[in-house]
């Protein structure tokens, strides 16, 4: 028996519309420290890794571990049934074919009860590699997606280059070339907000595709701010920490120059 309930329904929605462009299926894995969720993108280039922990739950009970597997569109269409502040209730038998979803409101006058079709999925768990990061950047994260934004209209590639001097964000394509530089301890909003924060053993200079640069910013309503940890020749990790429930990690494969390749 599974049976999970969450203070605000908007906490699934985010999480589940920051994942449902990138990975249409997955199984979310149920044991008693929480819930994961891992899954690559249809082209192998990207990894998503979500964790929601016990202890961020209002009431959590998992009697065994249990993989669940949901189509996240259609899980995305359920869940705007749902008000924001509408208590969030996930419940599953044991072996289950459905996954139930109970969204009721604060006042508690209105109880909406779904039952959402699972599907069958051979999903292989890749073992996430702990990698030393030779730069780790901090910024915050409604920043980075208009960073992201305003580069898709010059090209396809963003080059991030992270020196002690700061964070540079580059592309160049057919209609021009555009750099962002962010400085550290600068409070890259106006309103003040979190700061960039840059930790640089050694600069590196990376290439990444910002067709999914762009998909892991749609996580941005999840956190306040984002972390970039790059290291020379290993995948870029994109990672949301949304306070005690938990965090979204995106992995990203660099893009190889031709003349890396000769």
């Amino acid at each position: 028996m599974i049976e999970c309930r969450l203070a605000e329904a908007s906490v699934l929605k985010k999480i589940v519309e920051a994942l449902k462009d990138l990975v249409t299926d997955a199984a979310f894995e149920f044991s008693e420290n929480g819930l994961q969720l891992q899954a690559m993108d249809s082209s192998h280039v990207s990894l998503c890794y979500l964790q929601l922990l016990s202890t961020g739950f209002e009431h959590f009970r998992c009697d065994k571990e249990s993989s669940l597997g949901v189509s996240l569109p259609n899980l995305a269409k359920v869940l705007k049934c749902a008000n924001n502040d509408d208590t969030l209730t996930l419940k599953a038998k044991d072996e289950p074919d459905v996954i139930s979803l109970v969204f009721e409101s604060k006042k508690q006058d209105c109880i909406k009860d779904f039952d959402m079709k699972l599907m069958d999925l051979e999903q292989e768990q890749l073992a996430i590699p702990d990698t030393e990061y030779k730069s780790k950047v901090t910024i915050p994260a409604d920043e980075f997606r208009r960073i992201i934004a305003d580069l898709q209209v010059l090209g396809d590639t963003c080059k991030i280059t992270a020196e002690k001097a700061g964070v540079r964000f580059a592309v160049e394509g057919d209609v021009g070339k555009a750099n962002i530089t962010l400085k550290p301890g600068e409070a890259a909003d106006e309103e003040g907000g979190k700061s960039v924060n840059i930790d640089v053993e050694e600069a590196v200079e990376l290439r990444f595709a910002l067709r999914y640069l762009n998909y892991f910013a749609k996580a941005t309503p999840l956190a306040e701010s984002v972390e970039l940890s790059m290291s020379k020749d290993v995948p870029l990790l994109v990672e949301y920490k949304m306070g005690e429930i938990g965090a979204i990690q995106y992995y990203l494969a660099p893009k190889i120059d031709e003349e890396d390749e000769e």
